[in-house]
């Protein structure tokens, strides 16, 4: 066969073949051809200054946008007995026949009990003594009020124990999980994690959750590490759970990695996502087709610009332009989202160039055989 011949087959084999030919990703267009269809699946919605603003404010997907947490606040120092908590009395009294500590006693002690539902404790022929929301100083005083109308001889000495209500529950994510006691209404959480023997440190971007009244509020542990106002003061009958971060995007195509990618931060942007990522692969990416892709519920769509049209949307940024630079730097990655940097078409292009001088060069040896 002659050199010519040969030259102008393998051209058309490489042509029939380019299409098929391996990639790393999709071109751009092949993901966003269905988008011209009379009736696509998908909506397609470029990303530049002057949308950002308002997709920002679209529907947030993967969870609720923001992490829900609260202002440090101050209490008075002192602890307060709480429903819950036990109480150890002991009675001091020099008469010879005291009514409380018999004939030749000195002390009696008084069976623990516990603050009742109604704050009150039983006192041996005083009756029920309300004692919940007074410091353990001003029960004892007020404990030896009520005796001092009956034996104004009596000294009393007074122990709280701290309950179920007045200690925290550290549950999870820390070195020693366990119950602790509140040392005044004023500790905070810090305090209360680094008396459970601290954060596991083998926990991924790790959250602190506080469950509270029903509620639950969380927010990373680096934002209580770093900011005095978000360590707060803990409450009696409050639990505390410390575990991972789990959110998280898929990077595929032609960036540095392709993996699963975890939130290190609140919040991401597409620039953050993808200096996660290691960029754009230089040789392959196309800058003009990076896309997001996006799944939304039917509960969030909204008719004009201010929400999706469609439960599935592709978001592209052309990052040739300090225009798509700058929204890059503005736009939001979602938990759940897909980041995908699509193939160059240039890259096909110079893979049959390639092919086509190796077939020259095989056609060459072949003449000179």
């Amino acid at each position: 066969m002659s050199t010519a011949k040969l030259i102008i087959s393998a051209a058309c084999a490489i042509s029939l073949s380019a299409c098929s030919l391996p990639r790393g990703a999709a071109v751009n267009s092949e993901v966003l051809r269905e988008s011209n269809a009379p009736d696509p699946s998908f909506q397609v919605i470029e990303v530049t200054r002057n949308t950002a603003p308002l997709l920002a404010k679209w529907p947030h997907s993967g969870w609720h946008g923001h992490y829900h947490w609260f202002a440090a606040d101050r209490a008075p120092d002192s602890s307060t007995l709480q429903t819950g908590d036990t109480v150890e009395i002991l009675v001091w009294d020099n008469q010879d026949n005291s009514l409380l500590t018999g004939q030749g006693g000195q002390a009696a002690t008084i069976a623990e009990q516990s603050v009742s539902a109604s704050g009150q404790i039983f006192l041996p022929y005083i009756g029920e003594v309300i004692v919940r929301g007074l410091t353990e100083a001003a029960a004892r005083r007020h404990v030896q009020e009520a005796y001092d109308k009956i034996q104004p001889s009596v000294q009393v000495q007074l122990r709280a124990v701290a309950g179920r209500n007045n200690s925290v529950d550290v549950v999870s994510g820390v070195g020693s999980p366990g119950r602790y006691p509140l040392e005044s209404r004023n500790t905070q959480l810090l305090s209360i994690l680094a008396q459970s023997g601290g954060v596991s440190p083998d926990l991924r971007n790790p959250l602190v959750r506080l469950q509270r009244g029903g509620q639950t509020y969380q927010t990373r542990v680096n934002s209580v590490l770093k900011d005095a106002s978000r360590n707060v003061r803990v409450r009696g009958g409050d639990q505390v759970i410390v575990v991972e971060d789990d959110r998280s995007f898929n990077a595929l195509g032609a960036t540095g990695s392709q993996q699963l990618v975890y939130f290190e931060k609140d919040r991401l942007t597409v620039m953050d996502a993808l200096s996660k990522t290691g960029g754009l692969n230089a040789s392959r990416a196309n800058p003009k087709g990076v896309l997001i892709l996006r799944d939304y519920e039917p509960r969030d769509l909204k008719p004009g610009f201010a929400g999706p049209d469609q439960q599935q949307v592709v978001f592209t940024i052309d990052l040739t332009s300090a225009d798509g630079l700058f929204a890059a730097r503005q736009f939001l990655v979602q938990p759940g989202d897909t980041l995908l940097a699509t193939e160059s078409p240039v890259n096909a292009a110079t893979t049959i160039i390639g092919l086509f001088g190796t077939v020259i060069g095989v056609s060459s040896t072949v003449n000179n055989l």
